[in-house]
């Protein structure tokens, strides 16, 4: 199997005039061509510094990363697409124009792209909402419009800042579900950062722990499920709860009480 991405022993600190902070230390992993890896961890232990690595808007202080086998760069991050928080809209902007916003930047915006675009909002369900503006939309599909808006750039890497932390809790089952089988659908390797244990063994093939701050990483877990199965079916298996109750005791430490994975998801 090829490595889309890997990081050797990376280590990275912030500095400031107080002094300086260890965020991430001796940080190894790899992602193959079309897996998707989960990152998980206690608050401030480095998860979107992770992200800023990946997008080369900061770089290692130590060791190295590598994409597609080559040390990373600001030309081999435009083949990365970066889904944040928030879906960042523009209200006065329809949703087909919203989705073309990318390709203008870029000065990618042709009849090619547009028909690509148009096809996206076909195939995810958004084609008869793409002259609304984002304020007619639910949360959900606002989300799913701006996954399309990072897609139409044909990105080879995703990354996702805990996209769906803002939306209400039944609105974002169903968004991680939609989003997870598009991804899957169109094949594309991403790397998303969660604080949701179940979040995390829902969507990923593999799930990466990390420490407490200084981010290390403590272990990273395989899940193995059927690859037709979706995010919400995963949720209703034992091997779904047996995931998340190895994490929760990976985070913290020995205890030996469990969470039950359907009470807290």
């Amino acid at each position: 199997m090829s490595h889309l991405l890997e990081f050797e022993h990376v280590s990275y600190s912030y500095h400031s005039i107080g002094g300086e902070t260890l965020a991430l230390s001796d940080i190894s992993f790899n992602l193959t061509a079309g897996e998707f890896l989960a990152v998980v961890g206690p608050s401030g232990c480095g998860k979107s510094t992770l992200l800023n690595l990946i997008c080369h808007l900061t770089e290692p202080e130590q060791g190295r990363i590598l994409y597609k086998g080559e040390a990373l760069t600001k030309d081999s991050v435009r083949s990365i697409g970066y889904m944040l928080q928030k879906d960042h809209l523009f209200q006065w902007r329809s949703i087909e124009k919203n989705i073309y916003l990318g390709l203008e930047i870029q000065k990618k915006l042709t009849p090619k792209t547009k028909e690509y675009a148009a096809h996206l909002l076909q195939k995810y369900g958004l084609y008869e909402f793409r002259h609304k503006k984002p304020s007619e939309l639910s949360g959900g599909m606002r989300q799913r419009a701006a996954l399309i808006r990072t897609l139409v750039l044909s990105p080879t890497l995703l990354l996702l800042d805990e996209p769906f932390s803002a939306l209400d809790y039944q609105t974002r089952l169903n968004t991680a579900n939609d989003i997870g089988s598009i991804i899957r659908g169109e094949q594309k390797s991403a790397v998303l950062v969660t604080h949701d244990l179940s979040e995390a063994v829902s969507l990923a093939d593999r799930i990466l722990v990390l420490s407490p701050r200084p981010g290390k990483v403590r272990r990273v877990i395989t899940t193995s499920f059927p690859d037709d199965m979706t995010a919400l079916k995963r949720r209703g298996t034992n091997e779904f709860k047996d995931y998340f109750n190895m994490i929760w005791k990976e985070m913290n430490g020995d205890e030996e009480s469990t969470y039950s994975a359907g009470t807290i998801c």
